[in-house]
């Protein structure tokens, strides 16, 4: 997939992803690598930048794999940023389809 398609997701796929359970990181490397590769080093910096910017808290919980993970949970500010994204994906992801859509029948 396009390395710029990819950036212009990735937060949206975070925060949906998050909306129901609490995450540690490399679960959503793993949920969003079975619909399309990513770096793991990429997912990190994201999910520091998003929790400065008030949209996660997180959590230290033990782990019977190893050390302590860091959980990402989506906070009120964090819902409202996604469902304002979900809208505005939906609106691009139908534009870009009757574009191609229509280039392809035409």
């Amino acid at each position: 997939m396009n390395i710029q398609f990819k950036k212009g997701v990735l937060k949206l796929c975070v925060l949906v992803l998050t909306a129901n359970k609490d995450r540690y990181g490399y679960e959503l490397v793993e949920q969003i690598s079975q619909r399309f590769e990513i770096a793991e080093g990429t997912i990190y910096p994201l999910l520091r930048r998003l929790a400065s910017e008030g949209l996660f808290s997180t959590y230290l919980f033990e782990s019977m794999e190893g050390p302590p993970r860091k959980y990402y949970k989506i906070t009120d500010q964090g819902r409202k940023v996604m469902n304002e994204l979900v809208t505005e994906w939906g609106k691009f992801a139908g534009g870009v389809q009757e574009m191609v859509q229509g280039g392809l029948d035409e």
